[in-house]
């Protein structure tokens, strides 16, 4: 295959995955890891992506960038499939539990509809369908819905939440900058989100590792207000540190 022609391929695999990762391309074109860095930096060079410790990121992926809940559930769905695993073997019967809006989120529902004596309490119209017809009692806040994540947020929300407490959370974010904290796009989310964890005894975010090294618009909380972290095993021995050194502990699938 010609630079050219690889470079092309690396670009639509980085506009598709929403990340790439410097060891992956190499074994997919069967090429060293420094030819990849060099096209890296080309494609760099040119604005096609932005480039990373380790891979590279989408020029599109800017503070503002808000995917809906549709476009997340295609990227990464092996990743996330065992992520969610791993969160429902945290879980015992005569629990309550959080769960934000998200793709993530969803596969966790969707394991939890085995339990019988369980509450969820979530913002997430997408969890509640999820959840629809099981054993588990659901307890959906109201407020505003964002027709991009299919969450309810804003006054209403918040005051609900409030006045409730929990036993663990699950928490989906759209970056994880272990130096600065967990963020997403929007703020009336970001702001909902900072209540679960204030409700709840025990946080958990569940995220594939393409969030690590990004900062969204708007912080959540910082990262040493998390208690775990459960991602999949691309996440890199940096960020692996730097969790370490939050006294986070690490879940890598």
């Amino acid at each position: 295959m010609l630079s050219e022609e690889r470079r092309r391929a690396i670009l639509e695999i980085v506009q598709t995955s929403g990340r790439v990762v410097v060891k992956d391309l190499s074994h997919h074109f069967n090429t060293t890891p420094v030819t990849i860095r060099k096209d890296l930096e080309t494609l760099h060079s040119q604005g096609m992506v932005h480039r990373t410790h380790g891979g590279a990121l989408p020029v599109t992926n800017g503070a503002l960038l808000d995917r809906s809940l549709t476009e997340k559930e295609k990227l990464y769905r092996k990743e996330k499939a065992r992520i969610a695993q791993a969160a429902v073997k945290l879980v015992s019967e005569g629990q309550s539990v959080v769960l934000d809006s998200g793709s993530t989120t969803t596969m966790i529902a969707r394991g939890l509809r085995q339990f019988r004596d369980l509450t969820v309490i979530t913002n997430g119209l997408n969890i509640a369908a999820e959840l629809a017809g099981s054993n588990v009692e659901v307890v959906l806040v109201g407020g505003v819905l964002r027709k991009e994540s299919f969450s309810l947020v804003g006054p209403f929300a918040e005051e609900t939440l409030r006045r409730l407490s929990a036993d663990i959370l699950f928490l989906g974010v759209d970056g994880i900058d272990v130096s600065f904290g967990l963020t997403t796009p929007n703020t009336q989310e970001a702001q909902v989100n900072r209540i679960m964890v204030e409700i709840s005894r025990r946080t958990v975010v569940v995220s594939d590792a393409s969030k690590f090294g990004r900062r969204s618009l708007c912080l959540i909380v910082p990262t040493t207000a998390v208690q775990q972290v459960i991602t999949d095993d691309r996440i890199s021995l940096q960020d692996q540190g730097q969790l370490e050194r939050a006294g986070v502990e690490m879940t890598i699938v």
